[in-house]
């Protein structure tokens, strides 16, 4: 369990009683723990930051912070756990599987959940009352990706995907938007096949590019090794649209092996001077360059303060707000709209973009796109 501490100025003997926040995030293995970090930085930053300014009516904001450690029914036990401790709402999670579990078990028990970072399309499968999301919808995000591919010649790709909804599902978007457009998607089984293996099918079947649909760092990490060191490859483009070469772990195993491979983040082309301002905070909090994973936990404190501010601290309270008007957040205005498919009130759109690790300077990334 990880509580935040209360603001200085106030005690839970002397002061008035915290609004508490329910946070789901991935710290512990087999869970992506770089992205939870982050994500808990900017959930942390974001609490402090509305402390600092006088809280919620004079009540402090106090985050209890729950790991999931990429665990559906642990996601489920800890909003009922949160739900029984009296949160105002819960908010979190970066693994789109968990983020589903949490956001279907807090439907059922009337919890507000915002989600911050999972972008899985159905996060419910009927229409949901109680739950909203930041992240954009999956398929929103990799068609982008995909016209990225293809405004760069790349009609023949190969993915390497593990076994996954949230795999399987981005294999789906990517085939239907480059098959409309004249493209082709050859599955290769990351699971089955070794990296050898794999290198072999990749240079039989003639794709131009491989996209790496599988967790980091095993097998990701030794799928990049081998293909980089494999000539009959070389040439080929290596791409990772969930994000993987964002994170430090992804530059401190490869390398220059890690750069130049495109990945999906969701920053706009200027950061304003808010995003400069959190940025440089959450840089100095984290002891390197924030991710947009960061920003996303920033912002979903930003959405909750508002709501708790002006509707009330009620759950249904909060619900009600994100029916309401806009909040300005790291990354533009934050407003919620109804979208078919995703089930959940939804930011229509946070900004996306393709970068990579520049192959001149892996610690400096470069913008290639933006959707």
């Amino acid at each position: 369990m990880h509580t935040s501490p209360p603001p200085s100025d106030a005690t839970t003997e002397s002061g008035p009683p915290p609004v508490p926040l329910g946070a789901l995030v991935p710290l512990t293995r087999p869970g992506w723990t770089e992205a939870g970090r982050h994500l808990l930085a900017g959930l942390e930053l974001g609490v402090e930051e509305v402390n600092a300014a006088g809280g919620i009516g004079g009540r402090p904001l106090e985050l209890l912070v729950r790991d999931t450690a990429a665990d559906p029914g642990r996601a489920e036990a800890a909003v009922e756990e949160l739900a029984g401790l009296g949160v105002a709402a819960v908010a979190g999670e970066y693994h789109s599987v968990v983020a589903r579990a949490a956001a279907v078990r807090a439907e059922a028990l009337g919890v507000p959940f915002l989600c911050s970072s999972a972008v899985l399309d159905a996060l419910t499968e009927e229409p949901a009352a109680w739950v909203a999301r930041l992240a954009p919808a999956q398929s929103h995000g990799w068609r982008s990706y995909a016209g990225f591919l293809l405004a760069a010649g790349h009609r023949r790709i190969a993915v390497a995907r593990q076994a996954s909804l949230y795999w399987e599902a981005g294999t789906r978007v990517l085939r239907d938007h480059l098959g409309q457009r004249g493209g082709t998607v050859t599955e290769l089984d990351a699971d089955a096949l070794t990296p050898r293996e794999l290198c072999d099918a990749l240079a039989e079947d003639g794709a131009t590019a491989l996209l790496l649909l599988a967790g980091t760092p095993q097998p990701a990490v030794p799928l990049v090794r081998a293909v980089r060191a494999d000539r009959r490859l070389d040439g080929v483009l290596i791409g990772a649209p969930a994000g993987q070469p964002e994170f430090p772990g992804w530059l401190a195993a490869l390398g220059a092996d890690g750069s130049g491979v495109p990945f999906l983040r969701y920053l706009p082309e200027r950061p304003g001077p808010q995003a400069v301002r959190v940025g440089e905070a959450l840089r100095t909090r984290l002891g390197e360059e924030p991710s947009f994973v960061a920003c996303e936990g920033w912002d979903t404190v930003a959405v909750l303060a508002e709501a708790l501010r002006t509707y009330g601290t009620g759950r249904a309270d909060v619900v009600r707000a994100w029916e309401g008007g806009a909040v300005a957040g790291t990354r533009g205005e934050i407003r919620f709209s109804r979208v078919a498919g995703t089930g959940v009130r939804q930011w229509v759109w946070p900004p996306v973009q393709v970068a990579d690790r520049d192959p001149a300077e892996p610690g400096r990334f470069r913008v290639l796109h933006q959707g």
